[in-house]
């Protein structure tokens, strides 16, 4: 793989990872500018849309983005086609509108009476854009470089993204048996894309890998559900946790994307959900340091569930010294090669996890 000399080993302790265990050093993604490359300006579309939506233009940039950095310990390049989170629902009709930073799809539902139609339609703008990309993707890679599955926020994302957040939080109380039918037409739908397009983007290197970049010798994916922040954990088991327990006893590998302190009365009940191999933990913005969470994060650790955290550098040898590095993934960035280099060094020679309870 081009820009990554090191990526059988990488392999070998994303594997580990998925079992819980640990090689010879903590698990860490650490990305930098390389040294030695200078990028060059690629001059954009004149659109804003064209600049999400151009193929050619996107996947240039990508690529010269690649060329110009440092991919450090479990770090990898991946591309994977970025139309926003609500591209799924997009491709059951709802209208996109860009931003310079995301994307939110137009809602299309407006009365429950009318008939619910889901299905993957070959002719849908936003369907064959995203398999564009894809192929284009895995014919531009040739092996250099991977290729991920896009944003899928299926199930009860994307009926949100079709209802309106609001709206369908009301729905929960005022029509759950309606609430209950889109969902379980919506599931199948997910391994559906899911298989279409992991079969395009294996094409370039055996595996799977998502917008989080983490890589499964077989099927794997970040499980999530952003809405599931506006109801209770009733409401949660009932509506969102069998498309959940769906996705992850189908996949050969699967974590769950926790979104923010609204997300944390959900995560009992991912604890004990067998199929579910860990938790991407994401605070949000503005939350401060990531070690004000390590007493969840070592209940996290406790129930056997790995642990993938996106962290400053700053903090990476603090949380060693208080969490297992058993399925501990720690992803950074620093702000040169020499530092990441560095970073990498005091990691291999670090003693972690001394006040650690191993899971």
């Amino acid at each position: 793989m081009d820009f990554k000399e090191d990526w059988e080993e990488t392999k070998n302790r994303f594997e580990a990872w998925w079992a819980g265990e640990v090689l010879d050093r903590p698990a860490i993604q650490v990305t930098a500018p390389r040294a030695d490359a200078r990028r060059k300006e690629i001059p954009p579309p004149p659109s804003l849309e064209q600049r999400w939506t151009d193929v050619a233009h996107v996947i240039a940039v990508t690529e010269e983005r690649f060329r110009c950095a440092y991919f450090g310990g479990e770090a990898f390049p991946c591309f994977w086609p970025n139309l926003g989170p609500d591209v799924f629902a997009a491709y059951l009709g709802c209208e996109l509108i860009f931003h310079e930073t995301t994307s939110w799809a137009r809602p299309l539902i407006t009365d429950w009476n009318d008939p619910l139609r889901v299905g993957l339609d070959e002719d849908n703008k936003w369907w064959r854009l995203t398999v564009e990309f894809t192929e284009a993707a895995a014919r531009a890679s040739a092996g250099r470089w991977f290729v991920g599955l896009t944003d899928l926020h299926g199930g009860m994302d994307a009926l949100a993204a079709m209802r309106g957040r609001q709206s369908l939080a009301l729905d929960i109380v005022d029509n759950p048996d309606k609430i209950e039918q889109a969902m379980a037409s919506l599931t199948p739908l997910w391994f559906q894309v899911f298989e279409r397009l992991h079969g395009i983007a294996e094409l370039a290197i055996a595996g799977s890998s998502t917008w989080l970049s983490i890589w499964s010798p077989g099927r794997c994916y970040p499980v999530s559900c952003d809405f599931a922040a506006l109801i209770s954990p009733a409401a949660f088991e009932r509506f969102i946790l069998p498309d959940i327990e769906a996705q992850v006893n189908w996949l050969d590998h699967s974590i769950f994307h926790l979104d923010g302190p609204g997300a944390l009365p959900h995560l009992e009940i991912l604890l004990h959900l067998p199929g579910l191999n860990g938790i991407q933990w994401v605070p949000g913005a503005g939350s401060g340091s990531m070690l004000q969470w390590v007493p969840m994060l070592k209940t996290i650790q406790q129930h056997g569930k790995i642990l993938h955290l996106s962290v400053g550098a700053e903090e990476v040898e603090p949380l060693l010294s208080e969490l297992s590095p058993k399925g501990l993934m720690l992803s950074t960035s620093c702000a040169s090669e020499s530092e990441a280099r560095d970073l990498l060094r005091r990691v291999r020679q670090a003693r972690p996890g001394k006040r650690a309870v191993n899971p």
